[in-house]
């Protein structure tokens, strides 16, 4: 534990010593960045031991005879998170040196590196807490530092918006956390862990309600839909280090937050699993439908994200509904592919949010409309979103065909034991798995067909540079993540088997995991990719050496145009279309078309945009209404100091009033 505490000790003092140099940027930035980065590279080894040997471990600071003590420890789950918040953040803040340092606000990176060794550390201690006051103060820690991290720019209206949207929905969920914590100490006389952790069951009705609860906070921090909101709109607006570290990581710690509440509850009954599935299967499909239509690169990829952690959250309710049930391999099945999706998709979306900036970075610009042809002006980047393209399509031989794969498998199984109405929901779902991963296909061969290929549909990438090796670097990294954790999936089950034994409790505990998941022939699925990477590797060499041995160049044919221009290209709009048109109503893109009339036409107009529908229609008009109301309260803001002090006695009598009138019923 000594080591996790000098990590953070070291995160605090690197914060802090860039906020003191910010008078000099670049010395800010070196001590921020590469101060951060040390400090998660040295708690990884030890956190990879824990989770290797399955240890615990726990230290215990007194605070005052009220409160208790603060309590830090770190458990194979706890671990299991831990290892991507390390190996994530310390990528992310070499990456981040030298993107921010051509930024243009460089007066402010002495406080943005303080704030995102803040955000780093808040993270952590989350991990780490195992009191509930220590785990509010460093979720609060969490979430305004990355307050601060997405209104980085804040002098543009939208980035402001954005922040005070993400602002509000935390907050709204921590309260609920803050409900549900309330209620576990009530009734365990503590509001230590090890205290929830050694809780008689709880009733029914109390433990649905706790249940709840959990689910509206930790579910709002993850992103599901309808409480997704502030996911689309934060992580564009935010610098993209800090967007691949919350979509990567920040948003796991609901994922977390879950099963350590899960824990706590004893057995999960059967609709927690029930209205999990359904729940992250909305998602997925919400999420996906959305992403496919986005102009803006970034914002597509946070649509992505909300459709990942729906895979995640159908994968955790198989796996809560197996063990309601006595079905231990559905069980592991489903606990297996939410843990190691969580990997597959911090690699993933780390990788891609990281190209997206280098794009960001190298053009000016993230509207997919005006870019085009980067393939050859930004190859090494390219290559990168290709790989993560590929990856996040849950296409071989990448990792995330492996984690979705296993999904598949939990579901069929699901399906194909039981009978009646629960075998046809989860063939059900099967199929909805299916049409989000072909949404999904469809949604980044957009990106990479539009922004790689082609002609460049503007001057800014049309004079595109490629990103410097300290932006490349940490994006070749993930790359290879995702490769190796495609090649050698067994061993990251290997490694989870100790996470999903702590969650599954005594009936997995006691049961051997390679018998639970037998037939899952893992080994062969990576000898699998191996063989398909040699024949990948084979087909391009060739193709290279045939393209080299060339000697005459010729034309491409331009379909009978002399002179083809980047307009006659495929838009992001029109590449989709067809499919598009096929979601249900209110996911397609609005379209505003004012058509050619007359002999002499007059000009016409065609404008698309791809809305929210929950932001447009729920939230939007609830809060429109909610101000409306509290502007007529406005009245009794008088700017008089006695009517303020009137309104001071008033409150004092009623509360006193009210205490009386209670002793007396009482």
């Amino acid at each position: 534990m000594s080591v996790l505490l000098w990590s953070l000790i070291l995160l605090l003092l690197s914060g802090v010593g860039a906020v003191l140099l910010s008078r000099a940027p670049k010395v800010a930035s070196l001590v921020g960045a590469f101060g951060s980065a040390l400090a998660c590279a040295v708690a990884l080894p030890f956190t990879v031991r824990i989770l290797v040997d399955r240890g615990q471990q726990s230290e215990s600071f007194a605070w005052d005879s009220v409160h208790g003590s603060f309590v830090i420890g770190i458990d194979a789950l706890s671990a299991f998170f831990l290892l991507p918040v390390l190996a994530l953040s310390c990528l992310a803040a070499i990456y981040g040196f030298d993107y921010m340092r051509s930024h243009r606000r460089q007066g402010n990176l002495g406080g943005a590196w303080f704030f995102y060794c803040l955000f780093v550390a808040g993270m952590i201690l989350v991990l780490l807490a195992r009191t509930t006051v220590l785990f509010l103060i460093a979720w609060e820690v969490m979430s305004l530092a990355a307050f601060a991290l997405v209104t980085f720019e804040h002098e543009k209206e939208e980035v402001r918006r954005a922040g005070w949207i993400y602002l509000v929905a935390a907050h709204l969920g921590v309260a609920a956390l803050l409900a549900a914590f309330l209620l576990l100490g009530a009734r365990a006389g503590s509001l230590d862990f090890a205290a929830f952790e050694h809780l008689d069951t709880p009733t029914p009705s109390s433990a649905n309600l706790v249940f709840m609860l959990a689910l509206l906070g930790f579910g709002t921090k993850a992103g599901l839909v309808p409480l997704h909101v502030w996911l689309p709109e934060a992580h564009p607006a935010a610098p993209s280090h800090v967007s691949a570290l919350m979509s990567g990581v920040m948003i796991k710690m609901g994922i977390y937050g879950l099963l350590r509440f899960a824990s706590f509850l004893g057995d999960p009954a059967a609709w927690w699993g029930v209205c999990l599935a359904v729940l992250g299967l909305f998602s997925g499909l919400v999420g996906i439908s959305l992403a496919v239509s986005q102009r803006d690169l970034k914002r597509a990829l946070a649509y992505s994200s909300i459709e990942n952690i729906g895979l995640i959250v159908v994968s955790l309710g198989l796996g809560l509904w197996g063990m309601s049930q006595h079905q231990m391999s559905i069980a592991v099945l489903g606990l297996t592919a939410a843990l190691l999706h969580v990997w597959n998709h911090s690699a993933m979306k780390g990788l891609l949010f990281l190209a997206a900036g280098s794009v960001l970075h190298g053009t000016g610009t993230k509207d997919v409309e005006r870019l085009g042809g980067l393939m050859r002006r930004l190859p090494w980047t390219s290559a990168a979103i290709l790989a993560g393209s590929v990856a996040i399509s849950a296409l071989p031989p990448f990792n995330g065909f492996v984690s979705e794969w296993l999904m598949y498998l939990g579901l069929l199984k699901c399906g194909l034991t039981e009978t009646g109405l629960t075998g046809l929901a989860a063939l059900l779902g099967v199929s909805i798995l299916a049409i989000i991963g072909t949404l999904a296909v469809v949604t980044f061969g957009r990106i990479v067909g539009v922004v790689l290929l082609g002609t460049p549909r503007s001057d800014q990438a049309d004079q595109a540079h490629e990103a410097s090796i300290g932006m490349l670097g940490p994006m070749a990294v993930l790359a290879a993540v995702c490769i190796g954790l495609g090649v050698a999936p067994q061993v990251a089950c290997q490694l989870i088997a100790s996470v999903v034994q702590e969650v599954g409790g005594t009936a997995v505990a006691s049961t051997d995991y390679d018998l639970l998941t037998q037939g899952v022939p893992l080994t062969t699925i990576g000898w699998s990719n191996v063989g398909l990477w040699i024949a990948v590797s084979f087909v391009f060499a060739v193709l290279s050496v045939r393209v080299l041995q060339q000697r005459a160049q010729v034309p491409t044919w331009g379909c009978g145009y002399v002179r083809p221009t980047p307009r006659m290209q495929y838009t992001s709009r029109s590449f989709g279309e067809l499919l598009v048109q096929l979601l249900p109503r209110p996911l397609r893109p609005r379209v505003r078309l004012k058509r050619p009339e007359g002999l002499f036409p007059t000009r016409s107009n065609f404008q698309a945009e791809s809305p929210d529908p929950v932001s447009r229609s729920i939230y939007e008009p609830l809060f429109a209404r909610l101000a409306n109301r509290c502007v007529q309260l406005r009245v009794l803001q008088q700017g008089q100091t006695h009517l303020y002090l009137a309104y001071i006695i008033m409150t004092v009598v009623v509360g006193l009033s009210w205490s009386w009138a209670w002793r007396w019923l009482r």
